[in-house]
């Protein structure tokens, strides 16, 4: 079995199709990623959004829990905040608590990690932010200064 990489197509049904994310890594740093993807899913989905980090005990004013085993169900997605070497540890806690969907975040991809998560049955989504997708899909790019990057052919006043 060989892993690709899901298209636009893919990635809007498996977002459309998921209930929950458990976001691993979560700071409550404003100035970390999962902390602003975080704040976006919190205000602007209907995803139950769990937070998972062991060294805090609340982000963003929801409980935090120290892995997936502790959240209260299985998440559909993992959306992953760690550093590569910590994937094979966070695919393994996936693959333990039946998570559909392993999503690394932009900068992260491993085949390898892929290859295995897919074999397992999960989707997998690498090197891509889960806060721009659902943005993308949502009509929400223009969020936080964002280009929506709508194209038109409606001419200007002028």
């Amino acid at each position: 079995m060989s892993w690709t990489p899901p298209g636009a197509r893919e990635r809007l049904a498996l977002l459309k199709g998921s209930r929950s994310v458990a976001i691993v890594g979560a700071s409550n740093n404003p100035a970390r990623a999962s902390f602003f993807v975080g704040t976006y899913l919190l205000s602007s989905s209907d995803l139950t959004v769990w937070f998972v980090n062991p060294r805090e005990e609340t982000v963003l004013g929801h409980q935090a829990y120290p892995d997936l085993a502790s959240l209260p169900e299985p998440p559909d997605i993992v959306d992953v905040f760690r550093k590569p070497s910590d994937l094979p540890q966070v695919l393994d806690e996936a693959i333990a608590v039946s998570a559909r969907t392993l999503w690394l975040q932009l900068g992260i991809e491993d085949a390898a990690i892929a290859e295995q998560a897919s074999a397992e049955g999960m989707n997998v989504v690498m090197n891509r932010c889960i806060k721009i997708e659902h943005a993308r899909f949502h009509g929400g790019l223009h969020l936080a200064g964002f280009d929506t990057g709508v194209i038109s052919s409606r001419r200007g006043l002028g």
